[in-house]
């Protein structure tokens, strides 16, 4: 199979690629054509089929897979590829695991340290509410074990939520070793629980896409939401302690215009939006050094929304 992630310029091939997405637009002339955005587990591919109406484009559809033939071409520094001729694969023809994203650890191996973190939490209120939700509730944390932790911006894959959670809580772990007076079993008990909802937030793989539910209320409202039917259940829950946690979860965008109903106004919450932030910014420079490791980008590598910079790689 030939893999996204090695396409090069000038190249013409025949290959099988699920499609990720698919619609139509319109040239400065006039001109109909589609985009379509191709995938594979190494990546993504933005492909346009410039004439929809000729002999060899057959009909398929976003989350079909499609043999297509074509020309790879640059355009702005970006790979793409011009369709020439498609069709419609059967599921029993391919392999999943060739066309979704997965993460490169063990993921049994990540939801057993993350179930140390857990049984390391002293506070009885807090360890009653991640054993609801990681020991009690195998369906959920089969759920949260695979599932994406973003659309596309970092961890955008299979495994990725556990990998990114599992993360923030090895450096919230740090923190509270470097600063003492942060309220250790608070502090990881939010981390484990910051992403919760984007279980709900986004649709299983193939689609990785937001639900209804995620588009109107968005993860860190339906987290917070979790955890508070969680401590609905647990008997004389101190109010304060639930009040704490909440607001970590709440406040771990850290600001409002990056979707954070609260700023942090705890130590603890301020740890974790540092640890939220420096994984989510370590993974996406990883991912783009990855995407463009073999596509013969030149030194810099772009701009960058998430980091608000252009990119480039360090001096070897």
């Amino acid at each position: 199979m030939k893999y996204i992630e090695t396409l090069r310029e000038g190249e013409r091939i025949q290959e099988i690629y699920l499609c990720k997405q698919k619609t139509s637009a319109m040239t400065k002339t006039g001109k109909e054509y589609e985009n379509v955005i191709l995938q594979d587990k190494t990546g993504q591919l933005d492909a346009k089929i410039w004439d929809p109406g000729s002999m060899g484009i057959e009909d398929f559809e976003a989350l079909d897979y499609v043999e297509v033939h074509g020309d790879v071409t640059v355009f702005n520094g970006q790979t793409q590829l011009s369709i020439k001729r498609a069709r419609k694969i059967s599921e029993d023809n391919v392999d999943p695991a060739n066309y979704l994203p997965c993460t490169d650890k063990d993921m049994d191996e990540m939801m057993t340290e993350l179930l140390k973190f857990i049984a390391s939490v002293n506070n009885p209120y807090y360890k009653q509410v991640l054993s609801v939700l990681f020991i009690d509730d195998s369906k959920f944390a089969e759920a949260f074990k695979k599932h994406s932790a973003a659309k596309s911006v970092h961890h955008g894959f299979i495994g990725g939520l556990l990998e990114h959670t599992l993360a923030v809580t090895k450096l919230c772990d740090f923190y509270t070793k470097q600063y003492p007076i942060l309220n250790r079993d608070l502090l990881l008990t939010a981390a484990i629980c910051h992403d919760i909802g984007k279980v709900y937030e986004l649709s299983d793989f193939p689609a990785n896409d937001y639900t209804d539910a995620g588009q109107l209320l968005g993860h860190i409202v339906m987290g917070s939401e979790m955890v508070s039917k969680i401590i609905a259940t647990i008997p004389d829950f101190p109010v304060k302690q639930a009040n704490e946690l909440k607001h970590c979860i709440l406040a771990h965008h850290g600001e409002l215009e990056y979707g954070s109903p609260k700023k942090p106004a705890l130590i603890e919450a301020l740890a974790l939006n540092f640890a939220d932030n420096t994984d989510a910014k370590m993974e996406t420079m990883k991912e783009i050094f990855e995407s463009n490791s073999m596509a013969g980008a030149g030194e810099w590598l772009g701009y960058n929304r998430l980091l608000e910079s252009n990119v480039r790689r360090t001096t070897e």
